[in-house]
């Protein structure tokens, strides 16, 4: 009963197309043993046709991956020069050896092996058909190799096209598409390092073959480690932009609820992200923190949601007690920020983000180099915005006039290089960029993707974040 269930099990998702397939190549696979039996042909080498089998199963188990489900391996090397040395029997045993490393059920296991065999049997045939042509000598071994490898190649990935199609993985065509490349490339490579081998077996010694296919096997488990490195590179990459998205978005939705509660300074927030970054960017600090200041320019005023009611939304000057209130942001952001994951970095330059180079400031009475770098140049963008921007107790500076404070405040408020830095972002900007208007100001226009820059527009720096 328990055979019968396995049975059941590895038949359950057979086609009739399938079936018949599996069919038709174990019968032909079966004749041809048979056949080749009749007619005297036997396997004169049995310890080399295990050997090379061994081999062959050992690199059809380091198969490497092509895309829709397709495998190459160096399994056809040793096969194709069992089917040069030791003829059709020989190469249909160890062509089919390779079936032992490959995980796949039971019915395929019978496909594959099938297939192989019928492979390895005609791929002899044409080494014993092109030796019999050059009438032996190198030129021979050389020509039965070279058409050995190609009539195996070939074989290979017809069977495997059509078994891609017929198990509804995709087209024939898409599969020879990806096979046949493979074939180009090894065939001229395979030729050659056979008929070498065969020489060397037939020449010098049979214990050359191990110093040949030792280092082979190697060589394709490095390739396999080498392609695992890449695909996890390739994944951690995907995971990395993956992450940035959703900072991003988790950013753009705080910002968008600190802004229904203040539509005063509504924008503020995505301007101060974009000087900072254009900041960080002329600096030369580096793509990583150049994303990291416009994120943290984004959340710098995250703290003012914690803030009593109408505070915000007062009118008129702030008297000491609610200026000492309002002072509290930048540790109310450090706290809400602090409780998400991956944001540790950024809580702490929130925190930080009013603190003065002369160390008056807020809250812990940083100074100088005590200030991280990115709070300092978020402290410049963010009183540069505030001083060019309307508020209800007074309105916007112009330009120059905002330049000229910030200039007059190095070395006591600001830092100097950031100051200078910024002027020298704002001295080739056009006026659009100098009072924060252009589209890409709003958090609704920031986009992840939008990463190109503008020659003419110098504001266009900005990466485009939403």
């Amino acid at each position: 009963m328990q055979v019968s269930d396995r049975l059941s099990k590895a038949t359950a998702d057979l086609t009739l197309p399938v079936g018949l397939y599996i069919a038709v190549v174990v019968f032909a696979a079966a004749a041809a043993a048979v056949a080749l039996t009749a007619a005297g042909t036997g396997v004169e080498n049995w310890p080399g046709v295990i050997a090379l089998a061994v081999v062959a199963a050992m690199a059809e188990r380091g198969g490497i991956a092509l895309r829709g489900k397709l495998n190459v391996s160096i399994s056809l090397l040793p096969a194709v020069f069992a089917a040069v040395l030791f003829g059709p029997l020989a190469a249909m045993i160890v062509f089919g050896a390779s079936v032992v490393g490959l995980s796949i059920p039971l019915a395929g296991r019978v496909a594959y092996l099938s297939t192989r065999a019928l492979t390895g049997a005609a791929a002899a045939g044409a080494a014993s058909g092109a030796a019999a042509v050059m009438s032996g000598g190198i030129g021979g071994i050389i020509a039965s190799a070279t058409l050995a490898a190609l009539v195996a190649e070939v074989l290979d990935a017809c069977f495997a096209s059509t078994t891609h199609r017929l198990r509804g993985n995709g087209r024939w065509r898409d599969a020879a598409g990806e096979l046949f490349p493979v074939i180009a490339a090894s065939v001229p490579l395979y030729s050659p390092a056979v008929a070498l081998l065969v020489l060397a077996y037939r020449d010098v010694s049979p214990w050359t073959l191990p110093l040949f296919f030792a280092p082979a096997l190697l060589a394709q488990r490095w390739f396999l480690l080498y392609e695992d490195q890449r695909r996890l590179a390739a994944d951690l990459g995907r995971a990395n932009e993956q992450l940035k998205a959703a900072n991003l978005s988790f950013a753009k939705g705080l910002i968008a609820t600190l802004d229904a509660r203040d539509q005063y300074t509504a924008g503020h927030s995505a301007a101060v992200a974009i000087y900072a970054r254009d900041i960080a960017k002329r600096m030369g600090l580096g793509t990583e923190l150049e994303e990291l200041a416009h994120l943290c320019g984004l959340v710098h005023d995250i703290g003012k949601i914690g803030l009593p009611a109408g505070l915000l939304e007062k009118p008129g000057a702030l008297t000491l007690d609610e200026r000492r209130e309002m002072q509290r942001h930048s540790e109310i952001g450090e706290r809400i920020l602090a409780n998400v994951d991956t944001y540790e970095e950024i809580a702490a330059i929130v925190r930080a983000h009013h603190e003065r180079i002369d160390g008056q400031g807020y809250p812990d009475g940083l100074q100088s180099e005590e200030i991280p770098l990115l709070s300092r140049i978020i402290a410049v963008a963010d009183a540069y915005n505030a001083m060019t921007s309307d508020r209800p107790y007074r309105d916007a500076m112009p330009s120059r006039v905002a330049r000229l404070r910030l200039a007059q405040a190095v070395e006591t408020q600001f830092d100097t290089a950031v100051v200078a830095a910024f002027e020298a972002i704002l001295a080739g900007a056009v006026e659009e960029y100098r009072l924060a208007k252009g589209a890409e100001f709003y958090i609704d226009s920031l986009s992840v993707a939008d990463d190109q820059v503008d020659d003419q527009a110098p504001y266009a720096l900005s990466l485009n974040i939403s």
